[in-house]
């Protein structure tokens, strides 16, 4: 008896970790080139709604961004 039990929680915790593994897939990651003309403020305001200074802040935090320094070709990750 104490053997048929060990197994089956030995099965049920190997499917547990077979199916509760984080496999990696969030959403679709969203991606800006910047142009020539293009600002931190000007991207941010085309891209998120409400408070543009919210946007600057959050391309620059997600691109570890330590200013508002841009260039053409340079690939932002939106949040």
């Amino acid at each position: 008896m104490f053997g048929r039990i060990t197994i089956v929680l030995v099965v049920a915790v190997v499917l547990w970790a077979v199916f509760a593994r984080d496999t990696g897939a969030g959403p679709p990651q969203r991606y800006h080139t910047v142009r020539a003309g293009d600002t931190l403020w000007s991207i941010a305001d085309a891209k998120f709604p409400g408070d543009p200074r919210e946007g600057v802040w959050e391309l620059q935090r997600r691109n570890e961004l330590e200013g508002a320094t841009i260039v053409p070709g340079q690939r932002l990750a939106l949040p």
